[in-house]
């Protein structure tokens, strides 16, 4: 649907500089858009405005028209109601809402602000699209343990093209927050603990939400969030306080929010957190100086969820007032929630307090935003009831949802080759996520639903040869016992030839606000797994998790140990096609399982201490917990296939010329006699340097297909600027020296090892 006299409109304020800003690249936007190359109508629009309309540009509020799910995603608040929030938009108080109930509502808001308001300018309407719509995808960490953006770029096309049927413009996504404490609950919305694999994904996420163009009608805006260094939090408690250096950031913590912009995103998210004692939201140093002068971002900033209010508690601010000129000035554009911008901006300018410029500059970056979305074209773009019924949770898009599901689950071990199971084999399936359309999409899911959703009972039902070799037990509630739930379960595990035990994390156990001090299965699962174990009937352990969990007792025994995560829609299919072979797994673990809780945050790359303990037994006064070595017990990069694949023939030359390149290979076989598909992996140690370097660091990897009895010759190639890291001054340099580098199928594992010398010739 297109309205005529908007575009009327748009060719009166410049029909041809509308069209040339639309189809310039994303790049060409993010360098200039604080430049004369702003289209011309942009300006001419700002100076018909009031201070009162400018601030309103610079409102985003909660759709007051939501579901039940987008309000218990957030703190409860007294908001507008519809009818108050279509006041607003007349009256020019709001640029968009988020969170909303799709089409019919999309069309009722945008129509008032074309047809009623002063100025016509078109709405943005935003949503948390982090892993899908309507149709689930696997949880961004669980989608990263497939190590294939290249999925990640799919996923997140179809989640665009179901949320912009839907009338939705903006994501809130993708996180690209580095993880390493896995009691942080949010680490279930990003790519896990390293930054070459965090690099990809959020470049591969970008790309699929914004699509080729951002002006197609199936493509949405991303933003990057959380900037920056939320993912650190002390004690990895949910929106603590952030203590690390300039060269932490810069190696760890960037990175991924650079790729992010270089893929294209023009928005980002201020993170909650403090850093170095400056809450985020009000970091000029971040805001400003980096993000858009060193980086010449020319995008948008918009605060998290109350984030500028939140400056109060924070302690950085003595009230709304003061809070709303401290974040504006340091760099956020667009305040969330709050209405603090509404509220304070057009006295703090009338006083001079704020900067007219300033004001002008977050509208204009917010009009070109609105802008290279297409909506001052057409404001109805991506409003389509029809559309909105007809592609979601389509048979295209529910089959893409299998295969990430499938693909993002990790074999941790298989002792005896106990998977894959046979169809005709009489299985107990036993555990509080056995069966039900519960707990199935997983955390940060605002539009999917659980009843839509393939239980795991049903996948397993439908694929084995008759539904009634499989017994269902519960055995206990997630995080309580269950009357006579233990009893009935060691009776079905008795009365079977193979237990599949089906526990771990509640959807309500991860995600936004609910850090953990025990990084564990709940004590009533584990009593269950103790009990089923007594059997002596071989157990697969099925783990639902949206964190890395320490394994003990009976789970950490057991033969057979699956991560399944969250895989959300065609949960039951994609793990009824790994439980009976249909497909060998293929992920790899994106984050480090410790061996015990007490050793988080425990991430690969760590640094080595003066006192590293050497291999083998454990020694006084070196690094490592008492009793426990300084170790994961399954590393990131883990995971197991069906197939038998060996390492062998390391060849590369012995020196890295300055300006040249170190061809790495060797030679991959599949021994066994199912097809599989591994991850080589590539690390290299910097063994001396001026800045110590970590113990590993990953820096490229391939994914290969190996039919029974395969071979493959895996290539690589390093440069020097491959071994860049920050210096002392926290610039980035390179060093010559000797480097260890292995080609291994984790980043624990031997595999083949090798050396090599970076000379300045």
């Amino acid at each position: 649907m297109v309205d005529a006299r908007i575009s009327r409109r748009a060719a009166l304020l410049g029909a041809g500089a509308v069209a040339a800003w639309a189809a310039s690249p994303a790049r060409a936007l993010i360098q200039a858009a604080d430049t004369q190359r702003i289209p011309a109508f942009v300006d001419a629009l700002i100076a018909r405005m009031t201070v009162e309309e400018k601030a309103g540009q610079l409102t985003l509020n909660a759709a007051a028209w939501a579901g039940s799910a987008a309000t218990a995603l957030n703190p409860p608040s007294a908001g507008a109601s519809f009818e108050e929030q279509l006041q607003q938009v007349r009256a020019g108080q709001l640029t968009g809402v988020f969170n909303g109930n799709g089409a019919e509502m999309s069309r009722r808001m945008q129509k008032v602000a074309m047809e009623e308001s002063r100025l016509k300018v078109p709405l943005i309407f935003a949503a948390d699209i982090i892993h899908g719509h309507r149709t689930v995808f696997p949880v961004p960490l669980g989608e990263a343990a497939s190590w294939e953006p290249e999925l990640a770029e799919r996923t997140a096309h179809i989640a665009a093209v179901e949320a912009a049927a839907a009338g939705i413009d903006w994501t809130f996504a993708p996180m690209v927050d580095i993880a390493r404490d896995a009691r942080w609950g949010r680490g279930v919305e990003g790519a896990g603990e390293d930054v070459h694999l965090g690099n990809l994904f959020a470049a591969a996420r970008v790309r699929g939400f914004q699509g080729k163009r951002l002006t197609d009608r199936d493509a949405v805006l991303a933003c990057a969030k959380h900037f920056v260094a939320y993912g650190a939090a002390e004690a990895g408690l949910d929106y603590n306080s952030v203590d690390i250096s300039e060269r932490t950031l810069r190696e760890v913590y960037f990175p991924p929010f650079r790729a992010a912009f270089g893929a294209g995103a023009l928005s980002a998210m201020a993170s909650f957190n403090e850093l170095s004692g400056v809450p985020a939201t009000a970091n000029k140093w971040l805001l400003d100086d980096i993000l858009h002068g060193e980086w010449e971002f020319g995008g948008l900033v918009v605060s998290d969820y109350t984030g500028d209010e939140e400056l109060i508690a924070h302690g950085y601010a003595k009230d709304g007032r003061d809070a709303a000129r401290l974040a504006f000035l340091a760099g956020v554009d667009m305040c969330m929630q709050s209405g603090l911008y509404m509220k304070h901006l057009p006295a703090l300018v009338q006083a001079g307090e704020v900067p007219l410029a300033r004001l002008d500059q977050a509208v204009r970056r917010v009009l070109a935003v609105k802008a290279q979305l297409g909506l001052f074209d057409d404001p109805f773009r991506r409003i389509d009831p029809r559309r909105e019924k007809t592609l979601v949770l389509s048979k295209p898009h529910r089959a893409l949802a299998r295969e990430a599901a499938r693909r993002s689950v990790v074999l941790l071990k298989n002792d005896g080759n106990l998977l894959p199971l046979r169809k005709n084999q009489k299985i107990a399936l036993i555990g509080p996520f056995a069966a039900g359309q519960h707990d199935l999409v997983g955390p940060w899911c605002v539009y999917g639903d659980d009843k839509q959703a393939v239980d795991l009972a049903t996948g397993m039902r439908a694929a084995a040869t008759d539904p009634a070799l499989i017994t269902i037990a519960a055995g206990s509630g997630v995080e309580e016992p269950l009357a006579g739930g233990i009893d009935a379960a060691v009776a079905a595990a008795r009365a079977a030839d193979v237990v599949v035990l089906a526990i771990g994390e509640g959807t309500r156990m991860s995600g936004e606000a609910q850090s953990v001090t025990d990084i564990v299965v709940p004590a009533p699962q584990m009593a269950l797994a103790e009990a089923v174990a007594a059997t002596g009937k071989p157990i697969v352990v099925l783990l639902k998790n949206g964190r890395a969990l320490a394994l003990e007792g009976a789970v950490a025994a057991a033969p057979a140990i699956l991560v399944s995560w969250f895989l959300g829609t065609e949960t039951g299919p994609a793990l009824a096609d790994v439980l009976y072979g249909a497909y060998s797994p293929s992920g790899r673990l994106p984050v480090s399982f410790p061996r015990a809780a007490g050793q988080v945050p425990y991430y690969y790359n760590h640094k080595s201490t003066g006192r590293p303990n050497p291999e083998g037994a454990l020694q006084e006064y070196k690094t490592h917990y008492r009793g426990v070595p300084n170790s994961a017990l399954y590393p990131f990069g883990h995971g197991l296939t069906y197939g038998q694949v060996d390492y062998a023939d390391l060849r590369h030359d012995p020196v890295l010329g300055w300006n040249g390149a170190l061809n790495v290979r060797a030679t991959v076989r599949n021994t066994g006699s199912r097809a599989c598909e591994e991850v080589v992996q590539l690390y290299v140690r910097d063994r001396t340097a001026s800045i110590t370097r970590p113990v590993r660091e990953l820096k490229a990897f391939q994914k290969i297909a190996l039919k029974p009895g395969e071979t493959r010759q895996v290539d690589f190639t390093i440069r020097a600027s491959d071994l860049r890291f920050v210096g002392q001054d926290n610039r980035w340099t390179t060093e010559p020296g000797t480097f260890d580098l292995w080609i291994a199928p984790s980043a624990e594992a031997e595999g083949l090892a090798g050396r090599f010398e970076l000379t300045r010739t």
